[in-house]
């Protein structure tokens, strides 16, 4: 039905097809008002078209009346409301006009899939290539035996879920509970768990970190489970050796509850000698040996190469690295006492083993070369003391090798095995993490066993007082921080700079004195500087170790995909208050 028109002028609306005003009938400000009854919005173009020209429509005193030419609007201060109104109501039609089309393609495009729908039974039958590779989300079934070779934690992780649930793996690793690792699970979606399926048993949803230990609330945590965390950069240099509470936590799977009654310690060997040790053994066999060392995370700092280009790993500040006093039998001694000789011909290995396991039954395991495992000026330790009491839980209780001056992924915890070996540990944290690549070398590039495993780390150094975009105030600053290297090669100097790195000028050095090639602990250090007042300062360290190794002065010549070995100039920006 056609649009009722309002006509022209006084008088009473008549019914009929609505005339197009002229291009003069707009400008002299002639108005033509519209009610539909379809809802078309055919009928406001006219109005649209008026407005369109920039010229306001004026608003009649009563009904509707041409102007003369030249004439001033009537009620000019009202004139563009009704524009407003009407302009309202347009886009109000436009809008149902488009969801009506929304609604029609809707209808027309083609429906969601239906996928098929299977047993737990049946997806149990996929567990190897041969078969498929089939695991549960959810409700939802996949076919990912194309991503087993692709997968980031190695084939033998995936092939632990095939024919079965992901989440009891998922939740040990917590890199998996991010949207976009369950979008690519997706991809390769092939049906649904039938309705009737019960749900799983609860034992296999558990939470395995359920038992984990307290920790101190002043702790930077980087990942809940495992746990993962450093203390606040501003306590690192206040003492020399590090609290218990506030030493960084890495951790790759569950903390084990370990009965220190029924604990063995194997100790063995290809010639099929060895021995089983208790902790008491461990502690009444064998002189305790005390020694200072700082351990540190092959991932200190990696958050400054994440700003370089994004890598995988716990994203590190500058914390991941702490110093303790630690008390426990020389692993030469106990070496020794299996029957190992000093010196052994060819290459050779000590493979060390921790009771954390995930739900698979594998452990984390590490290795070093034999050669430091028995060298007497090593000082490699089974430790069972910490500062003076027993390890804690989280740090390895009750039992753990300390490998001074070597990344502290081979300072293995909660130690159950030791063995001698002809080739480094098999586990993945040996073979395919923790390792050094060129800048270029990409997640598709990239092949573990053309590195080798990281052993000594890098010189290092950084500012922990004051803290990135701090307003410290004018007068006398005090710049603060720590140095180490690893190999027990001394630090010899720290250079500081306030100005970005054009002049600099040496720290004062705090801590033990080493004996030669036995620098085991970083020292700490701190500058005083002045402060002018306004001044933005842009402070920098770097440290020089005994063989002279020095850190380089920025991320992006050494960034690699896994964010390891982050030892380049530390810069902090600072404001100085007025």
């Amino acid at each position: 039905m056609p649009p009722t028109v309002y006509g022209r002028g006084r008088g009473h609306p008549f019914r009929g097809h609505a005339p197009r005003p002229s291009l003069k009938e707009a400008e002299t400000g002639a108005t033509l008002r519209y009610r539909s009854r379809d809802g078309g919005a055919a009928a406001m173009l006219p109005l649209v078209r008026a407005v369109a020209g920039r010229r306001l429509l004026p608003l009649p005193r009563r009904g509707c009346s041409r102007l003369p030419p030249g004439s001033p609007p009537a009620g000019a201060s009202r004139g563009a409301a009704p524009v407003l109104a009407a302009l309202l109501g347009l886009g109000a039609v436009l809008a149902y006009g488009e969801r009506r089309r929304r609604v029609a393609q809707a209808a027309r495009a083609p429906p969601a899939p239906r996928y098929p729908l299977y047993t737990r039974e049946e997806v149990g039958r996929h567990r190897s290539p041969q078969d498929r590779v089939w695991v549960t989300h959810g409700t939802e079934v996949f076919d990912v035996t194309d991503f087993v070779e692709l997968h980031p934690g190695g084939a033998d992780k995936l092939m632990l879920a095939a024919g079965g649930p992901v989440e009891p793996f998922w939740a040990l690793y917590a890199v998996h509970n991010q949207p976009h690792v369950l979008e690519l699970l997706r991809e390769y979606k092939v049906g649904e768990l039938s309705p009737e399926e019960a749900p799983a048993a609860p034992d296999a949803a558990q939470d395995p970190f359920a038992g984990d230990p307290p920790r101190h609330p002043a702790l930077r945590v980087n990942s809940q489970k495992p746990f993962n965390a450093e203390p606040p950069a501003e306590l690192l240099a206040e003492s020399f050796v590090t609290p218990n509470g506030l030493f960084f936590t890495r951790n790759h799977l569950p903390v084990p509850a370990v009965d220190p009654g029924s604990y063995r310690l194997r100790v063995e060997g290809p010639e099929g000698r060895g021995v089983s040790l208790s902790l008491a053994e461990l502690r009444g066999r064998f002189p305790k040996h005390e020694v200072t060392v700082t351990l540190q995370c092959a991932g200190n700092r990696r958050s400054e190469m994440s700003r370089v280009r994004p890598v995988k790993g716990l994203s590190w500040d500058i914390g991941a690295i702490s110093t303790a006093r630690w008390g426990g039998a020389r692993l030469r001694d106990v070496l020794l006492h299996a029957g190992f000789e000093e010196e052994r011909e060819g290459e050779w290995h000590v493979c060390f083993e921790g009771l954390d396991t995930d739900v698979g039954g594998v452990s984390y395991g590490a290795s070093i070369p034999y050669g430091r495992a028995v060298s007497p000026a090593a000082d490699v330790l089974l430790a069972y003391e910490m500062n003076g009491e027993e390890l804690p839980r989280d740090h390895g209780f009750p039992v753990r090798v300390v490998v001074p001056g070597v990344v502290g992924a081979r300072s293995v915890k909660w130690l159950r095995r030791v063995a001698v070996s002809p080739a480094e540990s098999p586990s993945h944290w040996q073979q395919n993490d923790y390792k050094g690549f060129c800048p270029s070398v990409d997640w598709d590039t990239v092949d573990y066993k053309t590195a080798p495993a990281i052993q000594e780390l890098p010189v290092q150094s950084a500012i922990t007082h004051p803290r990135p975009g701090a307003a410290v105030p004018e007068g006398e600053l005090t710049v603060k921080g720590y140095a180490w290297s690893g190999g027990g090669r001394e630090v010899v100097r720290v250079d500081v700079s306030l100005d970005g790195g054009r002049t600099w000028r040496p720290a004062r050095l705090k801590g033990e004195q080493p004996a030669p090639g036995r620098a085991w602990a970083w020292v700490l250090w701190e500058l005083e500087v002045p402060a002018p007042a306004g001044a933005e300062l842009e402070i920098v360290c770097k440290a020089v170790d005994a063989s002279y190794n020095v850190q380089p002065d920025s991320v992006a010549p050494i960034w690699n995909l896994r964010g390891v070995l982050s030892n380049a100039w530390h810069r902090v920006r600072v404001t100085v208050a007025r």
